[in-house]
Parts: C-alpha cells; structure tokens; sequence
C-alpha cells in the first residue's frame, strides 16, 4: 500500500471550507471546517478515544471538520492507491453516530451545495429535512464537480448502498 500521507486540502476542498456554515438556529448546517487535514498523531489521539481501542490509529482517516458536539467528518481511505478526493466521506459522531454521507469529494461537494453538512446527512433519517440550496457552495460544486450535480438525497443514497458495512466495520473497532 503506497497512501500519500498529505495532510493538506485539495483545492475543491479548501474552496467549500473557506466560507462559513451557517447553523440558523439548528436548521442550517452544524459544521466547522478545519484551516487543514488533523495530524497524523490528533487523529491517533481522537480515533483511540473515540473506539476505546488503543490497538488502532485511524491511519484510515483524514479529518477535515467537525458539528458543535464534536463529531468529526473525515475521509475514509478505503480505496486503496487512490487520492483523498477520491475517497468516501464519513461522519463519526460524539456520541457514536456513524454514517458513509458521500462517496467522494465531488458528490460531498453537491451534499453541501444542497444545504447539508456532515451531521446532517448522518442522521437524516427520512423526508422531513428539506434541501435549502446554498449559492456559494452551489459555484463550488459547479467549479469542480459540474458533472456530477445532484441532490442531497441522492448522494446520500448512492453512499450507503457501495458502502453498506461502514457501521459493522467501525463497530467491530471499538472496545
């Protein structure tokens, strides 16, 4: 395995988390970008915390932001030799919340044009939260990702149907 350790963002990712998010009360997006990937020894740190497990690094994970609880979003590096933007986004929540939201950068910059964080797409259970399209967000995901629009919803479906066993996975991790 040759992973390029990096921990600086790709230019699609930075260009989204430059500007705030707004949370409007709790009915916007709780999300607070990181200037540049966690370390390699803060991700250590968190993800042993995180799984009660020392035996692991969370090497896998390139975290770039987190909600108000402190739940991160991150990429996952599941797919071997492949650059981060490539890699699915996940979202690994304070309190044990889990969830594949994207399954890459380029669909991960459509969730957000469609009004959604991390958080959000995580534990988005149902109809009941709306898209709320997002202008600034929406030039980004078109700079970089034009062929690729579509809605929250869907980029949130298309994630947990290739990645179905991402909670068993990070279960089976933790102590």
């Amino acid at each position: 395995m040759t992973m390029n350790d990096d921990r600086q963002f790709p230019a699609a990712l930075a260009a989204a988390m430059a500007g705030p998010f707004d949370y409007d009360g709790g009915d916007g997006v709780d999300f607070e970008p990181f200037p540049a990937f966690l370390s390699a020894a803060d991700t250590a740190d968190w993800f042993q915390a995180w799984t009660g497990n020392t035996e692991v690094d969370g090497g896998d994970f390139r975290v770039f932001g987190q909600d108000g609880t402190g739940g991160y979003a991150a990429f996952w590096m599941v797919r071997r030799d492949r650059p981060v933007g490539e890699q699915p986004v996940v979202f690994l929540g304070s309190e044990g919340e889990t969830g594949v939201v994207a399954r890459d950068l380029g669909d991960f910059l459509w969730l957000l044009a469609d009004g959604f964080g991390p958080l959000e797409a995580a534990t988005s259970y149902g109809p009941e939260r709306a898209s709320r399209p997002h202008q600034a967000l929406a030039a980004v995901a078109e700079r970089f990702a034009s062929d690729r629009r579509t809605s929250a919803a869907v980029v949130i479906e298309r994630a947990t149907r290739e990645f179905p066993d991402f909670d068993e996975i990070i279960v089976g991790l933790c102590r």
